[in-house]
């Protein structure tokens, strides 16, 4: 396990893939049980309200949508490892995430956090990019617009179902 969290920051700098994580089950469940708290930490540090329901429903699409891609391209062999991948970035991303909240008076974010937190933002994008192409051997393109299309349906369908979670 001391490996995990090396080889997690090997592919938050685009040097490895999911390829290189433990293949198994107990690795994955783990890390998305991280991902879903460290989400709903930051998602009160943001003063969104009681975010349970909608931080379990938008980890589930994600997980839903890698798995019918993965499904789709016959590499279903693959869903442990992209799964702890997309969890585990995605929970280090949370984590600085949350430091940064941290750093902001509450119900108002400093521009210099704001810019940062939008660059932390938009480097998630190209680490979940960099993870879908190499999970389903693509190219980065592809796995650019598979990472913006997985962010918008995520965010399309729960600003239908938890409207004031969006608005505050």
């Amino acid at each position: 396990m001391t490996r995990l969290p090396q080889q997690l920051l090997r592919i938050l700098a685009l040097r490895s893939g999911p390829q290189d994580l433990p293949a198994n089950w107990s690795t994955a469940v783990l890390t998305v049980l991280v991902y879903i708290a460290l989400g709903m930490l930051a998602d009160r540090m943001l003063e969104l309200g009681d975010t349970s329901m909608r931080s379990l429903f938008s980890i589930s699409l994600q997980i839903l949508a890698i798995t019918g891609l993965l499904r789709i391209r016959g590499l279903q062999e693959r869903l442990a490892q992209t799964i702890t991948a997309v969890a585990g970035t995605g929970s280090l991303f949370g984590l600085v995430s949350i430091l940064l909240l941290a750093q902001a008076p509450t119900g108002n974010m400093p521009a210099g956090i704001a810019l940062l937190w939008f660059g932390l933002f938009i480097w998630s994008l190209v680490v979940d990019a960099h993870i879908y192409r190499s999970a389903l051997s693509t190219t980065m393109s592809m796995g650019v617009l598979i990472a913006v299309l997985i962010f918008a349906l995520n965010f399309i369908i729960i600003d239908a179902l938890y409207p004031a979670a969006q608005a505050g």
